[in-house]
């Protein structure tokens, strides 16, 4: 009811939904992608070890990112220090659709429900 903050019960179950990080290269249009059953600083630290993988050592790796808070942890804060080519740029609050990967996800979840 408006007014009424939403509550869940105890044995809420999101049902089916997941969780899909992606990184996209603007330059080549590669996206790397994982999806995970929950958005925890360890889901997105894994992510981010699998960026570390498949991009070239010699460059250098900006991320566009919104303002959840599991981007801002003690743990992914202490994963900068030692991945120092890697430089976050936080999105102003509720402005994620500045991120250009948005652009990626219709396009493949269209892909995705046509097979």
């Amino acid at each position: 009811m408006p007014g009424v903050a939403e509550r869940q019960t105890h044995d809420y179950v999101r049902n089916g939904t997941t969780n899909l990080f992606a990184a996209l290269n603007v330059a080549s249009g590669q996206v790397i992608t994982d999806m995970a059953a929950r958005h925890r600083a360890e889901e997105f630290q894994r992510f981010l070890n699998l960026i570390d993988r498949n991009v070239p050592p010699h460059l250098d790796v900006h991320i566009v990112l919104d303002n959840n808070a599991t981007h801002k942890t003690p743990s992914i804060q202490r994963w900068l220090v030692r991945h120092p080519r890697f430089v976050f740029h936080f999105t102003p609050t509720y402005s994620s659709w500045m991120n250009l990967v948005w652009v990626y996800w219709p396009s493949e979840v269209g892909l995705r429900q046509a097979a």
